[in-house]
Parts: structure tokens; C-alpha cells; sequence
């Protein structure tokens, strides 16, 4: 007489569910060991190919994978602001659809990083329908003027020529040639002086060896060749305690570390002998009209600086 099963006789829910995958789990593992071993000779061919072959092996291993589903669905971008779309589009060369396998990710990352807005890019393939793109814009810090012409520059002194100026608001002015490549030390450290950037108008570069200062009253501030950090704190010293900028000043000389050198505006020359207040600790007043420069003082100032409009 034959045996009845019982429940005790049955397999296990995992026993069941391991039965169950075998039948999609051989497959999968057939195309994974299949990719892995394409993969592996697309390596090798690199190695040892010119570039056009390798290109011409990647794009009809890519062109067989897509038939298995490995196609481009989405094109993640971060990071841009002032890039235009179509010209990073253009940039990255793939679109939604095509093989992800048979997209270089080298060649489009250097082909980003042609463009003038970005500064880095990072291209990467996620498995199985994704192209991210992660930008580094090149953000503008002064606007630059130079033989009547205004332009945007960034931290190192690149011209973004696809930035419009026009449009910039609140960017310090910096002119003359030489003056990109020595903005940011300059106003770095103006930033952490308030006090005197809300004072500046333009910052000159002088014979492409140090700056000037134009200040709103009228002022021009001439900084050392060196130690320009340390002359702009003596500054803020002297505006934070005698309200130097405040003063009906021509030049203020900060060139010598241990001199400071004043020149008073022509129409209040004439009240020079007569000074309505106390005069700053270590100053010398610069000469009347018609009695020669103050010592030091440089040549005559620059035409005054005007933004674009």
C-alpha cells in the first residue's frame, strides 16, 4: 500500500523559492558572465588598438547590448547655471535612446571641458539606463575693464566671454592689464574688511605690479608692491579711528610700511594750514597745489573708472 505524504514531507518556503529562480537566475547569470566577458576584451582592445578601432568596437558592442535593453532612458545634469543647455547637449553627444554601453565617457568629459562657463565636469555611466553629469561652473568675482571694453572674470582670472556684464550687480570693478590674474588675493582681502569695501569704487593695477584704490569720496589709496594684506588693515586701523576715508583727501600713501603719505583734494588745499581736525598718527601732509607732487605719491591718477551700461 502506497505511503501518504504529510506535511512534514513537504520542502521548506526557502527550498521552494530557490526551485522557483533557477529558471530566471541561469539567464541572468548567463548575461552578466556574458557583459563581464565583453567588457573584459573591450579592455583589452583598448590596450592594445588604435583609437579608431576601439571606437569602432565600442559603438557595435554597444549597438548589441542595446538589443538587450541597454539604452540611454535619462540624462541627469547638476550643476548648471549659466552653461547653455543646448551647447552642453551638444557637448556630452548622447541622447535618450541610444546604446549607454557604446557612450564614451571619457571623450564627452573632455569635450565639456572645452566650454568656457565650466570649470570641471565629472561624466558618469550608471548601469543600466542612466548618464549623470555633475558640473563646475566657472562663477564670475569682478567684472574687468581694460581699453574701454568690460568683461566677467573668475577666480583665476579667466574671461567668461559668455557672461553678459551688463548684468552683474554688486561685483567689485578691477582695471588695467594684469589686473584678472591678482583680483582674488586683492579682494579676498578686502572681504574680510567691510569697512573699506564699502568705501571702493575700482581697484587699478598699476604697471602690473600693485593696485590703486579708488575710493567713493574721491580718493585714490596707493598700496605696496608686497604686504598689500597688512597695508589694508593699517587702512582699516585709520578709518576705524580717525575716519581717514571720511576726509576730504586726494592720495592716501600706504607704500611704505612705516610712512603714510597724504595729499589733500585741490579745494581744500587752501585749509591745509588751518587742518579742521587732528591728523592721523604717522602722517605727513602732501604739498599745496603748485608746490610739486607729495613724496611718493606716483604719477597722476587715472581717469575715473565707469562701470558698463
Amino acid at each position: 500500500m502506497p505511503r501518504l505524504s504529510n506535511a512534514t514531507d513537504r520542502p521548506g518556503r526557502l527550498k521552494l523559492l530557490l526551485r522557483r529562480s533557477r529558471r530566471w537566475m541561469r539567464p541572468g547569470g548567463v548575461l552578466l558572465a556574458g557583459l563581464l566577458l565583453a567588457a573584459a576584451v573591450s579592455a583589452m582592445v583598448h590596450a592594445i588598438a588604435p583609437a579608431a578601432t576601439v571606437r569602432t568596437v565600442r559603438e557595435r558592442f554597444g549597438a548589441l547590448t542595446a538589443a538587450a535593453g541597454l539604452r540611454v532612458r535619462d540624462i541627469v545634469v547638476e550643476g548648471r547655471a549659466s552653461t547653455p543647455e543646448p551647447l552642453l547637449r551638444a557637448a556630452l553627444g548622447v541622447s535618450r535612446g541610444d546604446p549607454i554601453l557604446g557612450f564614451s565617457v571619457a571623450a564627452a568629459r573632455a569635450r565639456i571641458e572645452t566650454l568656457a562657463s565650466v570649470q570641471s565636469v565629472s561624466v558618469e555611466r550608471r548601469l543600466p539606463a542612466t548618464i549623470f553629469v555633475a558640473l563646475t561652473e566657472r562663477r564670475p568675482i569682478a567684472i574687468w575693464q581694460n581699453q574701454g571694453r568690460f568683461a566677467l572674470i573668475d577666480r583665476g582670472g579667466a574671461v567668461l566671454p559668455d557672461e553678459n556684464p551688463v548684468h552683474a550687480t554688486g561685483l567689485p570693478l578691477v582695471v588695467g592689464v594684469g589686473a584678472p590674474e591678482h583680483a582674488a588675493e586683492l579682494l579676498d582681502a578686502l572681504a574680510a574688511l567691510p569697512t573699506l569695501q564699502s568705501h571702493l569704487v575700482a581697484a587699478v593695477r598699476v604697471g602690473e605690479r600693485r593696485w590703486n584704490l579708488r575710493m567713493k569720496d574721491g580718493a585714490d589709496v596707493l598700496l605696496p608692491e608686497d604686504g598689500e594684506a597688512a597695508a589694508l588693515q593699517r587702512l582699516a586701523d585709520l578709518q576705524r579711528d580717525h575716519a581717514l576715508l571720511d576726509r576730504p583727501l586726494q592720495v592716501v600713501d600706504l607704500r611704505l610700511p612705516d610712512r603714510l603719505v597724504l595729499r589733500p583734494q585741490p579745494d581744500a588745499a587752501t585749509a591745509a594750514a588751518t587742518p579742521a581736525g587732528p591728523t592721523a598718527p604717522g602722517a605727513s601732509a602732501g604739498s599745496a597745489p603748485g608746490t610739486g607732487p607729495a613724496p611718493g605719491a606716483g604719477p597722476s591718477r587715472p581717469a575715473p573708472a565707469k562701470r558698463p551700461t
